[in-house]
């Protein structure tokens, strides 16, 4: 045998997917290549117990295909337990574009996805997420019906980051009311990292409720757009996790609370739109409760998306979309409750809640 397969650094390669940490009993990972468009993509299937796979494509320039993986196997298991805890009957999946959704997407390539979309036979059904708009869904749909998320003149529901905003407004006001005594949001000191689709509508929602808003973001002309727009304070500090703030809404990509800022934070409350922001269940979700912090868990309260891209699939209308939205308020709070009663972090209490909802239903299927 070649040496270079033996050494323990050249083992922890021979498993590239079995061996990733965030590989949780995945029933299916696709990798799709295509050279004349350049697509490189990658679709997890996690659990498919409640029905097809559903979850959104993301496209983002990763530094690696490493980087990737880990990326759609930790968003389509954060997939299953989102529609399981919201009480739909649909699976958990995700997949990746690796590339710049601003010079390297093109309409080629997403026909060439929804081929590689198609090809699953409904196993999976895509939707819109980061670096994708309502228009690239439907160009996908020219070539499957398995996509959810199309624009409404071709018989979606549209843009699905309003949904997913009011969802996380909502959970949020659950939780300060947990924290503070009152579910009222005006006067609070909020700071929204990201300000993409759904942070600045969340910027909306929180600025007529008379919140002090405060926005950060990578891109800086944005930042002032959206600051000027909504008169919300552009944080200028060194140190936003230090910030001196009531709650802290992530809104941008994952991992945020780490090893390096869950010591520092300031806040009382963390709510946002972003996805897997602990960057370590276990750890970082006990810390955080050690410091008294309240984490209303990601996957609860930004279900808006999927409610409305669901919609699709169950045919019902926007007065239910928006009512099944508005029950992440009340599902916040039995969380709280259910981690306090059982002495576990509040997003242990939301994945033994949507476990036990699986399990159940896997028994159901066996009979």
């Amino acid at each position: 045998m070649n040496a270079a397969f033996t050494s323990g650094k050249e083992l922890q390669k021979i498993d590239p997917v079995f061996g990733q940490l965030s590989f949780d009993d995945h029933e299916q990972i696709v990798f799709c290549n295509d050279k004349d468009t350049g697509l490189k993509a990658i679709i997890g299937i996690h659990n498919s117990v409640m029905g097809p796979a559903l979850g959104g494509t993301r496209m983002f320039n990763y530094a690696n295909e490493w980087e990737a993986l880990n990326d759609v196997l930790r968003l389509s298991r954060g997939m299953t337990y989102k529609a399981a805890i919201t009480g739909l009957n649909i699976g958990g999946g995700k997949a990746v574009i690796i590339g710049d959704a601003k010079t390297q997407k093109t309409p080629e390539l997403m026909r060439k996805f929804g081929e590689f979309v198609h090809s699953l036979s409904g196993r999976y059904i895509t939707a819109e997420d980061v670096g994708m708009e309502t228009k690239d869904m439907d160009i996908v749909r020219d070539v499957t019906p398995y996509v959810t998320g199309i624009s409404e003149d071709r018989g979606g529901a549209g843009n699905p980051s309003p949904i997913t905003a009011y969802g996380v407004y909502l959970g949020m006001k659950a939780a300060a009311k947990h924290q503070f005594g009152s579910d009222v949001l005006d006067g609070k000191k909020i700071l929204v990292q990201g300000i993409g689709h759904v942070g600045e509508t969340l910027v909306d929602y929180l600025t007529k409720e008379g919140a002090q808003v405060t926005i950060t973001d990578i891109n800086e002309e944005r930042l002032y757009e959206v600051g000027a727009k909504y008169n919300a304070k552009i944080f200028t500090g060194d140190d936003l996790y230090a910030a001196d703030v009531d709650i802290y809404a992530p809104c941008a990509m994952g991992a945020t609370l780490n090893d390096m800022t869950v010591h520092k934070i300031k806040a009382k409350v963390i709510a946002g739109a972003a996805n897997n922001q602990l960057a370590n269940e276990t750890i970082h979700g006990a810390i955080l409760q050690e410091r008294g912090i309240l984490y209303a868990p990601d996957f609860l309260i930004n279900a808006g998306g999927i409610i409305n891209v669901y919609a699709e699939l169950e045919h019902y209308d926007k007065a239910e979309i928006m009512r099944k939205t508005e029950n992440i308020y009340n599902t916040t709070l039995e969380i709280i409750d259910f981690a306090i009663a059982n002495g576990i972090t509040t997003h242990q209490a939301a994945l033994t809640i949507a476990q036990n909802r699986i399990d159940l239903r896997k028994i159901a299927n066996k009979k």
